[in-house]
C-alpha cells in the first residue's frame, strides 16, 4: 500500500504532498525533511529503491524515487508494492488523481488510464453547456428507431385506443 506520495524541488521545498496513512502534522514535516535527506545525497545513477527512513515505518517500507530536473518524485509503500510498477507510476505523475485513490493503486495498465482520462475529457466538453441540453435530447429521440405505434393495446379486458400523434 501507499503511505506517501512526496513531491519536492532540489532543496527539499514540497510541491506535492499526499499521505494515505494519518501522521499529525510535525511528524509529516519530519518525514519530508528525512525523506529529502535520503534522496537528495544519493548520486542519480544509483538505484532508486531505498528502505524506507525511520520515521516511516523502518525496513517494512521503501522509498522509490524518481529525479527530474529540479523535482523528486518520491513514493513511501510497504513491501507488498512492486518497485518497478511504483517505478512506472511515478511516470504518470499527470494523472495521479486517476491512479491512486485511498491508498490504493486502482489502475496500472496505461492504455486503460489514457483511455479513462479521454472519456473523462469529451463527457466534460459535451457537458458544457445547459443550454443545449434540451436541444440534444428532442434530437437524441428523433433519432430513435422506434416500431410503428400500435394504434390499440389490450391487456386482458382493458383496451386501450392510442391516439393518432403528429411526428416531431
Amino acid at each position: 500500500m501507499i503511505k506517501a506520495i512526496l513531491i519536492f524541488n532540489n532543496h527539499g521545498k514540497p510541491r506535492l504532498i499526499r499521505f494515505y496513512q494519518y501522521f499529525a502534522e510535525d511528524m509529516q514535516q519530519q518525514i519530508i525533511r528525512e525523506t529529502f535527506h535520503l534522496v537528495s545525497k544519493r548520486d542519480d545513477n544509483v538505484c532508486n529503491f531505498l528502505e524506507g527512513g525511520s520515521l516511516i515505518g523502518g525496513s517494512d517500507y521503501k522509498l522509490i524515487y524518481r529525479h527530474y530536473a529540479t523535482l523528486y518524485f518520491v513514493f513511501c509503500v510497504d513491501s507488498s508494492e512492486s518497485e518497478l510498477g511504483i517505478l512506472d507510476l511515478i511516470q504518470v505523475h499527470y494523472i495521479l488523481q486517476e491512479v491512486v485513490m485511498g491508498g490504493m493503486v486502482l489502475e496500472t495498465n496505461m492504455n486503460e488510464i489514457v483511455a479513462q482520462v479521454e472519456v473523462q475529457n469529451r463527457m466534460e466538453k459535451s457537458e458544457g453547456g445547459l443550454s443545449a441540453a434540451p436541444a440534444r435530447a428532442v434530437s437524441a429521440v428523433k433519432n430513435m428507431n422506434l416500431p410503428e405505434i400500435p394504434r390499440n393495446i389490450n391487456i386482458g379486458d382493458i383496451n386501450i385506443k392510442v391516439p393518432n400523434l403528429s411526428p416531431f
